[in-house]
């Protein structure tokens, strides 16, 4: 810890902040909503009432709020390929999900987690774009406390969150674990890794990792017990091939996550370090979407 000042080693250790603290000033900044999931009433159904269904029984058309309406998207596909719905998770909260199917038979499908300050809403256009490009499915899903979901925002809700996608994933969609590559952005990585330590899929991305919480704030080398999304000691347990992304210029969370992050995996193949690029504009460069395409068509294949 020879990088922290003197003021700043005291604070951590006699004032070291908690989990929740770490989370919460560093991590959770729900939007406000910009899409609603409105309960579609089928034909013949005038007898039953929406209390009467379960959610896996209710269908949803998604619609965006009237000042994110304006998005470019074309109606039709939205009414065709989007599917949107409610899940609950083992803490009781409803997270609504997203499935984008592609118009093309798609051989892998991308669980994704978003990044902060974001819901389902403000990233369908991304999505789109990279169903259309990559030929993939997207599935995706607010945490806990965004966009429509229910509850609050919690580490613990996070690792819950992407727990009960992931199971309604594979079973709404008949999918196996072969055909499933975990994503994860910027906060999204602590919910990919932590999942990919369990499950064994075709692989994993993890775009703009951090290291922990408190190594966001503090040069520190090992892990405290106060410290909050520990991901740097979960990766070294990740089976699946792991793809790392990062920015070179990233002002949020220092391009050094990544390379630490990339060192210690077990499975990792070629990384794409972006030079120039933040946190924010990687989907921007030509590289991004070029070595995604290379992850599945070459380094996927090469790991069978």
């Amino acid at each position: 810890m020879s990088n922290l000042s003197f003021i700043d080693l005291f604070h951590l250790l006699c004032c070291p902040p908690c989990p929740s603290q770490i989370t919460q000033k560093m991590a959770f900044l729900p939007p406000k909503v910009t899409y609603d999931l409105k309960e579609v009433e089928e034909n013949g159904d005038s007898g039953t009432t929406s209390k009467d269904k379960s959610d896996k029984e209710k269908k949803y058309d998604f619609v965006f709020m009237p000042e994110y309406a304006e998005n470019g998207l074309d109606e039709k596909f939205i009414k065709e390929y989007f599917d949107g719905f409610y899940t609950k998770t083992k803490k009781g909260n409803k997270i609504a999900c997203l499935h984008i199917r592609s118009p093309k038979t798609a051989k892998f499908t991308f669980l994704f987690s978003h990044g902060n300050a974001a819901d389902l809403g403000m990233l369908t256009a991304f999505y789109c774009r990279l169903v259309h490009q990559l030929n993939i499915n997207i599935f995706s899903y607010d945490y806990s406390g965004y966009g429509r979901s229910s509850g609050t925002a919690s580490e613990k809700n996070l690792y819950s969150d992407i727990e009960a996608a992931w199971h309604v994933l594979l079973k709404r969609y008949d999918l196996k674990r072969e055909n499933v590559i975990l994503y994860g952005q910027s906060i999204g990585t602590a919910c990919a890794c932590d999942l990919a330590t369990k499950y064994e899929t075709a692989g994993v991305i993890l775009h703009s990792p951090l290291m922990s919480g408190i190594r966001l704030l503090f040069p520190v080398k090992r892990t405290w017990i106060c410290d909050a999304f520990p991901i740097i000691d979960k990766v070294s347990k990740i089976k699946s091939p792991t793809l790392v992304i990062h920015g070179t210029h990233d002002e949020i969370i220092n391009f050094s996550h990544g390379l630490q992050i990339y060192d210690q995996l077990q499975n990792a193949v070629e990384p794409l370090w972006i030079k120039g690029a933040h946190h924010n504009d990687i989907e921007q460069y030509k590289a991004y979407f070029e070595r995604l395409q290379n992850f599945m068509n070459s380094d996927l294949s090469s790991n069978k």
